[in-house]
C-alpha cells in the first residue's frame, strides 16, 4: 500500500509541475504575442499617418504659413507690415498734410493727388478718412475698439481678440508707414459704393492696391476692407491687380 501511495504522490507531483510549467510558458507566449501585435499595430498606424492625405484645411494652413514671415524689400514702397512683420526699426517718414488735416508719406502724395483728381473728373468725390497714424493714435484706436466690445458684454480677453480682427496692434499697422490710406466718399456728393467700385477697377493704375482682398484673410492676417488702399508703386500694383494677388503673395514670388 505504501508503495502505491508513493507512486500516486509522485505522479500527482509530476502533474502539478507540468501544469505550472505549462502556465508559465503560456503566459510568456501570450505576452510576447501581444507585444508583437502592439508593435505591428503601431507600425501600421505610423505608416497610415505617414501616407495619409493632407486635408484641404491643413494644406491651406501649411501654404499660408509660408507667407507669414516675408523677407523685407529694400524698396520703401514694398515693405510688408502685418501681424507677423513689424515696422522696421529704422523706418522714417516725411509727411504731407492734406486739406482735411490727414497726413500721408510725401512720396505717395503726387500719385494720390492724381488719382483723386481723375476720380473727381468722373464725378466721384473721395476723401482720405484715415492716413498716417502715430503709435499712440494706433493704440488709442485699439483701446477704443476693445472697450466697445466690453460694453457689449465681452470679457476682456474676448474683447481684445475681437478688436484685433479689425484694428492692428501698434507696430503692425500700415497706417504707421504713411503709405496706406482709408478712402471713403464725400457723402454730400458721392456714395461709398461708388468710390469703392472705382478704386477696385482703377487704383492700380496709380500704384495703389486693395490691401485686404476677400479670400486672402489667412495670408494677409486682415479682414476684407473695401476702403483700405496701400501704395506699392505702379509696376507692382499692376502685377498684383492682373494676377489677383495680395502683397504677401507678390513678395513671396519676387
Amino acid at each position: 500500500m505504501d508503495r502505491k501511495r508513493r507512486i500516486k504522490r509522485k505522479r500527482l507531483l509530476s502533474l502539478l509541475i507540468i501544469i505550472c510549467f505549462a502556465w508559465i510558458f503560456g503566459n510568456i507566449v501570450i505576452h510576447n504575442v501581444k507585444g508583437i501585435s502592439s508593435l505591428w499595430k503601431n507600425f501600421i498606424q505610423s505608416e497610415d499617418l505617414h501616407n495619409a492625405p493632407i486635408s484641404s484645411e491643413q494644406e491651406n494652413i501649411i501654404q499660408n504659413e509660408a507667407f507669414h514671415n516675408i523677407s523685407q524689400s529694400n524698396e520703401w514702397y514694398l515693405i510688408v507690415v502685418n501681424q507677423w512683420n513689424e515696422i522696421p526699426d529704422n523706418y522714417n517718414v516725411t509727411l504731407t498734410e492734406l486739406s482735411n488735416g490727414q497726413k500721408v508719406d510725401s512720396r505717395i502724395y503726387p500719385d494720390l493727388q492724381e488719382m483723386f483728381d481723375d476720380m473727381r473728373t468722373e464725378g466721384i468725390y473721395p476723401i482720405v478718412r484715415e492716413g498716417y497714424r502715430t503709435t499712440e493714435e494706433q493704440q488709442a484706436i485699439l483701446d477704443e475698439r476693445i472697450q466697445r466690445y466690453m460694453n457689449e458684454g465681452y470679457s476682456r480677453s474676448m474683447a481684445e481678440m475681437a478688436a484685433k480682427e479689425w484694428v492692428a496692434v501698434p507696430g503692425t499697422s500700415e497706417h504707421q508707414l504713411g503709405i496706406a490710406v482709408d478712402i471713403n466718399a464725400d457723402k454730400s456728393r458721392s456714395t461709398n459704393d461708388e468710390v469703392y467700385q472705382w478704386l477696385a477697377e482703377n487704383a492700380y493704375k496709380y500704384g495703389f492696391i486693395l490691401r485686404y482682398p476677400q479670400g486672402k484673410e489667412d495670408i494677409t492676417g486682415g479682414a476684407y476692407e473695401a476702403w483700405h488702399y496701400r501704395y506699392v508703386g505702379r509696376e507692382a500694383a499692376e502685377e498684383i491687380y492682373n494676377n489677383q494677388m495680395c502683397l504677401e503673395e507678390y513678395m513671396e514670388d519676387n
